[in-house]
């Protein structure tokens, strides 16, 4: 999903098919439109509309419980045909955001795992942001940016749910 042309070409193909095949989006720059906008082709005469319903995404291995949340809502607007909510376009762009701060997109990508454990350092889940790899570590300024887009959109973890929790999940 990175190459939105390849993207096109594939769920083109899937449709043409005419197999009823789930499609899931990999793109954590973009996972809301993914998730809501439809995929719709011309073939022999017929329309064909495909969507994305899911994800195999890196965003979703933090703030997990407010990601389902938004993939219920997505799913909710999508299935109600009514219109997208502006609010929901404006919350996938602050989901883009924080996703460049913590998979370190301003350095290519180089602390992505350390990012993502800093995430979890933060609310407690692991105890620091080591990596199979030594050398990768968070980049100079992303715990920072990882600070920033806390302050910047507080909706979007879920540190309450997980404090609640934490003790009955560590101790079992």
């Amino acid at each position: 999903p990175f190459n939105r042309y390849q993207t096109l070409d594939v769920v083109r193909a899937v449709a043409e098919s005419g197999r009823d095949i789930a499609l899931y989006t990999g793109n954590d720059d973009n996972i809301v439109m993914d998730l809501l906008a439809p995929f719709v082709f011309r073939s022999n005469g017929r329309i064909i509309e495909r969507r994305i319903v899911g994800g195999l995404l890196g965003h979703w291995a933090i703030w997990t419980r407010k990601a389902v949340e938004l993939l219920d809502e997505c799913h909710r607007v999508v299935g109600a045909q009514a219109g997208i909510p502006p609010e929901l376009l404006r919350r996938g762009v602050e989901v883009t955001d924080a996703n460049a701060a913590v998979f370190d997109a301003a350095n290519r990508f180089s602390g992505c795992t350390a990012g993502l454990h800093e995430v979890l350092r933060r609310q407690g889940l692991l105890e620091g942001t080591w990596c199979l790899d030594p050398q990768e570590t968070l980049s100079r300024g992303q715990s920072e940016e990882i600070a920033r887009v806390y302050a910047a959109y507080p909706h979007l973890n879920d540190d309450s749910f997980v404090r609640e929790h934490l003790d009955s999940w560590l101790t079992r």
